[in-house]
């Protein structure tokens, strides 16, 4: 697999120059700490602004292993809430790439240093964020015997039936391309399949591949 690479693609917030908008209220406790608004007046900022913050996430986020290796591309979208003293929580990725992708996505925004917090009516209030993070890798054939080398155990959804990694090679060949891969979710063996289990593997993943 050639080298990989990250890409930050864009940070936005709805903002107005006038007025605010409330995302959620917390209406039993009537508490205004709990409100987050999609527009203030003054929006939150990481320390150094935008370029710094594109400078972070390049830095920190790494691209997991088991993606890596099989080659999973996708943008993972994150919507986050930057508190009244800065510091980010309520970190929810809002769509799925697999293989530990939006885990590692969560991780960075939950480490970021703290941000100088939005301001509404002279007041630090928190502030709805979203940012797509993209996950990029050169395009390539993924290789089965990679795949049964490594630490990772690999079960097949081809069509809607589970095969292992030795029933899928007969049917996708030695080799096949990585963006046939919907995607990669962990796999438990719920059913307790005997020919499904691998003890041996760090942990096993079910590839859903795309009809």
């Amino acid at each position: 697999m050639k080298p990989y690479y990250i890409l930050f693609a864009a940070l936005f917030v709805s903002h107005l120059s006038l007025g605010s908008t409330i995302l959620k209220i917390d209406t039993v406790k009537k508490d205004s700490s709990k409100i987050v608004y999609a527009s203030v007046e003054k929006i939150p900022e990481f320390p150094g602004g935008i370029p710094a913050f594109i400078k972070y996430l390049s830095r920190s986020v790494k691209y997991p292993e088991v993606a890596k290796l099989i080659g999973i591309n996708g943008k993972v979208n994150v919507s986050f809430v930057v508190d009244g003293d800065g510091k980010i929580v309520n970190i929810m990725p809002m769509n799925c790439i697999g293989a530990g992708c939006e885990a590692e996505a969560a991780d960075v925004l939950q480490n970021s240093p703290r941000w100088k917090p939005g301001i509404q009516n002279g007041k630090a209030v928190r502030v709805q964020f979203f940012v797509p993070i993209s996950f990029i890798i050169p395009k390539a054939n993924v290789n089965m015997k990679q795949l049964k080398k490594s630490d990772y155990g690999f079960v097949f959804d081809i069509k809607g039936t589970r095969y292992t990694i030795d029933e899928a090679e007969k049917i996708l060949g030695k080799e096949f391309p990585s963006d046939q891969i919907e995607i990669a979710d962990p796999f438990y063996n719920s059913d307790n399949i005997e020919k499904f289990k691998m003890p041996s593997k760090k942990e096993v993943y079910l590839l859903k591949m795309k009809s």
